[in-house]
Protein backbone atom coordinates (compact mmCIF):
# COMPACT_ATOMS: atom_id res chain seq x y z
CA UNK A 1 0.00 0.00 0.00
CA UNK A 2 1.79 3.33 -1.28
CA UNK A 3 -0.24 4.97 2.02
CA UNK A 4 0.73 2.68 4.45
CA UNK A 5 1.70 3.78 7.59
CA UNK A 6 5.56 3.24 9.09
CA UNK A 7 4.03 3.15 12.77
CA UNK A 8 0.18 3.82 14.45
CA UNK A 9 -0.23 5.03 17.87
CA UNK A 10 -3.34 3.68 19.26
CA UNK A 11 -4.99 4.77 22.79
CA UNK A 12 -7.55 2.56 24.50
CA UNK A 13 -10.58 5.48 26.16
CA UNK A 14 -13.90 4.77 27.46
CA UNK A 15 -16.64 7.06 27.10
CA UNK A 16 -16.51 9.53 30.17
CA UNK A 17 -19.61 8.95 31.33
CA UNK A 18 -20.34 10.35 34.53
CA UNK A 19 -20.00 7.80 37.54
CA UNK A 20 -18.43 4.60 35.03
CA UNK A 21 -14.82 6.37 34.89
CA UNK A 22 -12.22 5.94 37.41
CA UNK A 23 -14.93 4.01 39.90
CA UNK A 24 -12.59 3.50 42.15
CA UNK A 25 -11.94 7.39 43.07
CA UNK A 26 -14.71 8.01 43.17
CA UNK A 27 -15.06 8.19 46.69
CA UNK A 28 -11.93 10.71 47.14
CA UNK A 29 -13.41 13.21 44.06
CA UNK A 30 -16.95 12.51 43.50
CA UNK A 31 -18.78 11.27 40.02
CA UNK A 32 -18.00 14.46 38.71
CA UNK A 33 -14.71 14.77 39.67
CA UNK A 34 -13.79 11.32 38.49
CA UNK A 35 -15.19 12.03 35.02
CA UNK A 36 -13.45 15.16 34.69
CA UNK A 37 -9.63 13.67 35.43
CA UNK A 38 -10.25 11.00 33.20
CA UNK A 39 -11.11 13.95 30.82
CA UNK A 40 -8.09 15.42 31.47
CA UNK A 41 -5.90 12.10 31.18
CA UNK A 42 -7.06 10.85 27.91
CA UNK A 43 -6.72 14.65 26.72
CA UNK A 44 -3.31 14.63 27.89
CA UNK A 45 -2.54 11.07 26.32
CA UNK A 46 -3.57 12.77 22.87
CA UNK A 47 -1.42 15.66 23.64
CA UNK A 48 1.98 13.69 24.41
CA UNK A 49 1.26 11.21 21.24
CA UNK A 50 0.87 14.02 19.10
CA UNK A 51 4.08 15.18 20.19
CA UNK A 52 5.81 11.90 20.21
CA UNK A 53 5.30 12.57 16.60
CA UNK A 54 5.91 9.14 15.38
CA UNK A 55 2.90 8.25 13.26
CA UNK A 56 -1.19 8.79 12.63
CA UNK A 57 -3.30 8.93 16.14
CA UNK A 58 -5.95 6.79 16.19
CA UNK A 59 -8.57 6.35 19.10
CA UNK A 60 -10.26 3.14 19.83
CA UNK A 61 -13.07 3.93 21.81
CA UNK A 62 -15.66 2.19 24.44
CA UNK A 63 -18.94 1.45 24.19
CA UNK A 64 -18.75 3.16 20.82
CA UNK A 65 -17.27 6.60 18.75
CA UNK A 66 -20.84 8.34 19.28
CA UNK A 67 -20.00 10.46 22.84
CA UNK A 68 -19.10 13.95 21.75
CA UNK A 69 -16.20 13.40 23.72
CA UNK A 70 -14.44 11.49 21.34
CA UNK A 71 -15.84 14.17 18.30
CA UNK A 72 -13.95 16.87 20.05
CA UNK A 73 -10.81 14.71 20.58
CA UNK A 74 -11.09 13.73 16.62
CA UNK A 75 -11.12 17.29 16.11
CA UNK A 76 -8.33 18.98 18.26
CA UNK A 77 -6.04 15.87 17.69
CA UNK A 78 -6.41 14.52 14.43
CA UNK A 79 -7.21 11.16 15.89
CA UNK A 80 -8.98 8.59 13.81
CA UNK A 81 -12.03 7.48 15.58
CA UNK A 82 -12.88 3.38 15.80
CA UNK A 83 -14.70 1.29 18.08
CA UNK A 84 -13.23 -1.53 20.29
CA UNK A 85 -14.44 -4.69 19.49
CA UNK A 86 -16.24 -7.06 22.13
CA UNK A 87 -14.53 -9.37 24.51
CA UNK A 88 -12.05 -8.77 27.54
CA UNK A 89 -9.25 -6.46 27.61
CA UNK A 90 -6.49 -9.20 25.48
CA UNK A 91 -9.52 -9.70 22.77
CA UNK A 92 -10.05 -5.89 22.49
CA UNK A 93 -6.02 -5.11 22.08
CA UNK A 94 -5.21 -7.82 19.86
CA UNK A 95 -8.62 -6.42 17.68
CA UNK A 96 -7.27 -3.26 17.15
CA UNK A 97 -3.70 -4.35 16.85
CA UNK A 98 -4.69 -6.80 13.62
CA UNK A 99 -6.98 -3.65 12.28
CA UNK A 100 -4.52 -1.36 12.48
CA UNK A 101 -1.73 -2.99 11.23
CA UNK A 102 -3.68 -3.34 7.63
CA UNK A 103 -2.45 0.49 7.71
CA UNK A 104 0.91 0.30 9.16
CA UNK A 105 3.84 -1.83 9.33
CA UNK A 106 3.83 -1.58 13.55
CA UNK A 107 1.84 -0.20 16.35
CA UNK A 108 2.09 0.78 19.55
CA UNK A 109 -0.71 0.70 22.18
CA UNK A 110 -1.32 2.90 25.05
CA UNK A 111 -3.78 3.80 27.35
CA UNK A 112 -5.35 6.70 29.46
CA UNK A 113 -4.16 5.39 33.03
CA UNK A 114 -0.09 6.47 32.80
CA UNK A 115 0.37 9.82 32.82
CA UNK A 116 4.00 9.30 33.45
CA UNK A 117 4.62 8.01 29.95
CA UNK A 118 6.14 10.53 28.07
CA UNK A 119 6.41 11.39 24.36
CA UNK A 120 10.24 10.46 24.47
CA UNK A 121 9.03 6.99 25.66
CA UNK A 122 6.97 6.64 22.19
CA UNK A 123 10.24 7.67 20.23
CA UNK A 124 11.88 5.16 22.37
CA UNK A 125 9.45 2.39 21.67
CA UNK A 126 9.70 2.98 17.85
CA UNK A 127 13.54 2.78 17.68
CA UNK A 128 13.70 -0.27 19.47
CA UNK A 129 10.66 -2.06 17.38
CA UNK A 130 13.51 -0.96 14.04
CA UNK A 131 16.23 -2.61 15.71
CA UNK A 132 14.50 -5.64 15.23
CA UNK A 133 12.54 -6.52 18.36
CA UNK A 134 9.52 -8.42 17.94
CA UNK A 135 8.02 -6.56 21.00
CA UNK A 136 8.59 -3.45 23.30
CA UNK A 137 6.38 -3.19 26.67
CA UNK A 138 6.58 -0.23 29.54
CA UNK A 139 6.02 -2.22 32.63
CA UNK A 140 4.16 -0.73 35.56
CA UNK A 141 4.34 -0.80 39.19
CA UNK A 142 1.39 -2.89 39.79
CA UNK A 143 2.57 -5.36 37.56
CA UNK A 144 1.12 -4.64 34.20
CA UNK A 145 2.26 -3.00 31.21
CA UNK A 146 1.07 1.12 30.13
CA UNK A 147 2.64 0.77 26.31
CA UNK A 148 2.66 -2.51 24.02
CA UNK A 149 4.92 -1.96 20.77
CA UNK A 150 4.58 -5.25 18.05
CA UNK A 151 4.80 -5.99 14.52
CA UNK A 152 2.41 -8.51 15.04
CA UNK A 153 -0.81 -9.33 16.97
CA UNK A 154 0.13 -12.77 18.09
CA UNK A 155 -2.69 -14.08 19.86
CA UNK A 156 -0.74 -16.01 22.87
CA UNK A 157 0.14 -12.38 24.23
CA UNK A 158 -3.34 -11.21 24.76
CA UNK A 159 -5.42 -14.42 24.92
CA UNK A 160 -6.37 -16.10 28.40
CA UNK A 161 -4.25 -13.12 30.72
CA UNK A 162 -4.75 -12.71 33.96
CA UNK A 163 -5.66 -8.94 33.73
CA UNK A 164 -6.01 -6.51 36.08
CA UNK A 165 -3.72 -8.44 38.34
CA UNK A 166 0.09 -8.25 39.50
CA UNK A 167 0.95 -11.04 37.46
CA UNK A 168 0.15 -9.79 33.64
CA UNK A 169 3.94 -8.51 32.64
CA UNK A 170 5.58 -11.58 34.21
CA UNK A 171 3.51 -13.51 32.20
CA UNK A 172 3.94 -11.78 29.29
CA UNK A 173 7.71 -11.98 29.67
CA UNK A 174 6.61 -16.27 30.06
CA UNK A 175 4.92 -16.03 27.01
CA UNK A 176 7.36 -13.82 25.33
CA UNK A 177 10.22 -16.45 25.71
CA UNK A 178 7.74 -19.58 24.87
CA UNK A 179 7.08 -17.33 21.10
CA UNK A 180 11.27 -17.19 21.26
CA UNK A 181 10.55 -13.52 20.59
CA UNK A 182 13.36 -10.59 20.67
CA UNK A 183 11.46 -7.92 23.10
CA UNK A 184 12.82 -4.51 25.05
CA UNK A 185 11.33 -2.80 28.28
CA UNK A 186 11.08 1.05 29.02
CA UNK A 187 11.84 1.81 32.20
CA UNK A 188 9.12 1.57 35.12
CA UNK A 189 6.30 3.88 35.34
CA UNK A 190 3.24 3.86 37.66
CA UNK A 191 -0.61 4.04 36.71
CA UNK A 192 -3.26 5.96 37.62
CA UNK A 193 -5.95 3.71 40.03
CA UNK A 194 -6.17 3.91 43.83
CA UNK A 195 -6.78 7.29 46.01
CA UNK A 196 -2.89 6.44 46.82
CA UNK A 197 -1.71 7.11 42.84
CA UNK A 198 -3.97 10.25 43.04
CA UNK A 199 -2.48 11.86 45.50
CA UNK A 200 0.62 10.98 43.64
CA UNK A 201 -0.40 12.75 41.25
CA UNK A 202 -1.08 15.55 43.43
CA UNK A 203 2.80 15.72 44.72
CA UNK A 204 4.21 15.34 41.20
CA UNK A 205 2.15 18.58 40.23
CA UNK A 206 -0.11 16.85 37.71
CA UNK A 207 -3.05 18.53 38.72
CA UNK A 208 -3.79 21.20 41.70
CA UNK A 209 -4.33 19.78 44.86
CA UNK A 210 -7.26 22.46 45.97
CA UNK A 211 -8.91 21.03 42.82
CA UNK A 212 -9.34 17.15 42.91
CA UNK A 213 -10.89 17.22 39.42
CA UNK A 214 -13.99 19.52 38.82
CA UNK A 215 -16.93 17.53 41.39
CA UNK A 216 -18.79 20.88 41.89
Amino acid sequence: MANRAETAVLLFARAPVTGRVKTRLIPLLGEHGAAALYRNLADHMLAMAREAAVGPLELWCTPDVRHEFFAACKTRFGATLHTQCDGDLGARMRGAITDALTRASRVLLIGTDCPALGSADLRTAVTMLKEGNDAVFCPVEDGGYCLVGVHHAMPALFDAMPWGTSQVMEETRQRLRNLGWRWQELPVRWDLDRPEDYERLVREGWVPAQDPGGEP
